[in-house]
């Protein structure tokens, strides 16, 4: 994780990629990052849930489009991410009433 610190040195943000303004590493396994994580109100975890949760179907497009345009092939990637973008791929389908493995996005698989 990436951080972000105020004046006196304590942790005021966090990302999950560098930016201009947050950029001083940190490992997962922080003690300080976990006491940040665990001062957030849970207003303030909810919306870093529901980032990650978009963050996660921005990868999946992004990974899409690259198969789509022929970049990589879809059996380039490690075979866990195959098997949980499949996984991701069959959920949706679920969600929308359809119980397909293709959802039509044309991915080449």
């Amino acid at each position: 994780m990436y951080i972000k610190r105020n004046q006196d040195g304590a942790i005021i943000a966090i990302s999950q990629i560098a930016a201009e303004d947050v950029s001083e590493f940190v490992n997962d396994d922080s003690s300080e990052l976990h006491l940040y994580l665990q001062s957030l109100k849970p207003s303030q975890m909810a919306t870093l849930e529901q980032s990650d949760q978009a963050m996660a179907r921005v990868l999946e497009d992004v990974i899409n489009l690259l198969v789509d345009q022929g970049t990589i092939r879809f059996t380039d990637l490690p075979e866990a991410a195959q098997t949980k973008l499949l996984s991701r791929r069959e959920l949706r389908g679920q969600r929308q009433g359809m119980n397909l493995l293709d959802d039509g996005d044309d991915l080449k698989i």
